[in-house]
């Protein structure tokens, strides 16, 4: 219940489909009132809102359905809270990453610029547009030509979800809009910029996602060797640099009068939707590990010492939390795996999670004789490799729905306890395991991460992991707290140990990760590049002319 003498700070999670204000209690971090606005043009992938045609692996999105968040969610979040908005003393985002947009020097997106919005290259590029996978080879082979310094601080290989790939592909592909982009922002630094008037980047998307390490990006002469024109690109990119938790600016009045708190609030610095969670879920100490599981799911964990860890994401000094070296690692395809056999290949009768789950949950471990890699939209860690494919191994005729949806549940299991093994191997301890995100209502997909890794598993005590996060950061940048730590203490909650692992099943699932892990590298690492081969097969085939496709068939008299 509100009190008339309490203080409140919003969260604002920017999610890939919808955003999801929530209203939180200063003192103790309760959520008293949260909204959801759904995007009104989601992920824009086949076609451009005017009809346009998209090549394959592009995934867009249109920067006014953030600000209509803004406007309809934190309204309504306030309102459901029954709180007196003059009482809100902060508000923090966090975003889906790497989303960036090219924009004017003032901040307009450049696909709102009339005469370029049927330019594809100007509007959004969503975390999940993988068209620029052979911008992000051509920076890798490079990198490790050159031997540069920042390339084993990711694993080896960037991806090409992040700036530079998708920065190069934009140069590629529609020069005039690359030449007209004065900016490339992170949709995160871009929403605190509607907020609060003021251009900033935040630690955790430039280390992350921008390639900035020990204070400096990638060289102009490396940036040249690549493309001459792509020499001045960082130049797109530098900002004043804030970090996490620290306060950006003040709410303007045009941003007051779309969410209805008081002009001149604290405005945080921008995040990353999964390293806020981390705060959330009490999570910043040494080896805490948080799997935020939604569509795809993102680990985090922080550090007391530099490691390079291969195929990881990245580390960052302070990218997770001030004072510890933040790790990030990936999977990219988890739930929308799911999703993807619900909506598309279970049959009537067993087409929801709820019944393919009660079918599975009676088997034993094994039971179905499957094996299936978890790479439907690509693998991020540890390959960095989005042409990468899914497989299920193992089908027969007595292969029924709950039997292969069992087997990508294990799968995107399997994937996480590699991504933990990497860790352990190269000198990062993994101490816990918490889970966040929408699968963890799944008590069958928690129980089977428990006995594949063979650890308790804990989960964040809060359906809304990234928005508590932001309104956590938010506390900070308000001065409620003198830091995160001090903040997620507070406001921040775990059921610690929800699920432990079987000793039986766990020795099960030993043997067939140990057949994952055959597939992985096979499939993976160079044994056979079919799944590259199939994908150029499949982009020829689309991009082709329809009427190059094929030839009727001639009658024969």
């Amino acid at each position: 219940m509100a009190g008339p003498g309490d203080r409140y700070v919003i969260g604002v999670d920017f999610g890939t489909l919808s955003g999801r204000a929530l209203v939180v209690r200063v003192g103790d971090g309760a959520e008293l009132g949260t909204a959801v606005h759904e995007y009104r043009h989601g992920v824009i992938e086949s076609a451009l809102p005017d009809g346009t045609p998209l090549p394959p692996d592009w995934a867009l999105q249109d920067p006014q359905d953030y600000r209509d968040v803004l406007r309809r969610a934190v309204p309504a979040a306030v309102a459901a809270a029954g709180i007196d908005p003059g009482r809100v003393i902060g508000i923090a985002t966090d975003f889906t990453a790497c989303t960036v947009l090219p924009t004017l020097d003032d901040g307009t997106p450049l696909c709102e610029v009339p005469e370029l919005r049927s330019r594809p290259h100007a509007w959004v590029k969503l975390w999940k547009h993988h068209a620029a996978q052979p911008h992000a080879d051509r920076i890798n082979a490079l990198a490790h030509e050159r031997r540069e310094p920042w390339l084993h601080r990711y694993g080896g290989k960037i991806s090409a979800e992040w700036q530079f790939a998708k920065g190069l592909q934009i140069l590629d592909e529609d020069p005039e809009i690359y030449r007209r982009a004065a900016r490339l922002v992170e949709a995160a630094d871009w929403i605190v910029w509607q907020l609060c008037g003021a251009e900033t980047r935040n630690i955790c998307t430039a280390g992350y996602k921008g390639i900035r390490q020990d204070g400096r990006y990638p060289s102009r002469d490396f940036l040249a060797a690549l493309d001459p024109g792509f020499a001045g690109f960082v130049a797109k990119l530098d900002g004043p640099l804030l970090p996490l938790g620290a306060r950006a600016g003040a709410l303007t009045a045009e941003a007051a009068g779309w969410t209805g708190l008081p002009e001149g609030i604290a405005v945080a610095a921008g995040n990353v939707d999964a390293h806020v969670t981390a705060a959330s879920a009490r999570a910043l100490a040494p080896g805490h590990l948080v799997a935020i599981m939604g569509t795809s799911t993102c680990h985090v964990v922080n550090g007391a010492e530099l490691a390079e860890v291969p195929g990881m994401c990245g580390v960052v000094e302070g990218g997770l939390s001030p004072g510890a070296w933040g790790y990030e690692a990936g999977q990219s395809g988890v739930g929308d795996i799911f999703g993807w056999f619900v909506d598309h290949a279970a049959p009537a009768g067993a087409d929801s999670h709820e019944r393919l789950c009660e079918l599975a949950a009676a088997q034993p471990v094994g039971a179905h004789g499957l094996i299936a890699l978890d790479w439907w939209n690509g693998n991020r860690s540890l390959l960095v490799n989005h042409d990468l494919s899914g497989l299920v191994l193992g089908l027969t005729l007595a292969t029924r729905p709950a039997d292969v949806y069992r087997a990508l549940l294990e799968s995107t299991a399997y994937g996480t306890r590699m991504i933990i093994e990497a860790f352990v191997a190269a000198g990062v301890p993994i101490r816990q395991l918490v889970v966040a995100g929408g699968l963890t209502a799944n008590p069958l997909l928690m129980q089977i991460y428990s006995d594949v890794t063979n650890r308790p598993l804990s989960l964040i005590g809060s359906a809304q992991g990234p928005a508590l996060g932001s309104a956590i950061h938010a506390a900070v940048a308000a001065g409620a707290y003198p830091d995160v730590h001090a903040a997620s203490a507070a406001m921040g909650r775990v059921d610690r140990d929800a699920y432990r692992p079987d000793p039986e099943r766990a020795r099960a699932y030993d043997a067939l990760y140990a057949e994952y892990r055959t597939l992985h590298d096979h499939f993976g690492r160079g044994g056979n590049d079919v799944m590259s081969r199939l994908r150029a097969i499949r982009n020829a085939a689309v991009e082709r002319p329809a009427a190059q496709v094929g030839t009727p068939l001639e009658v024969v008299a």
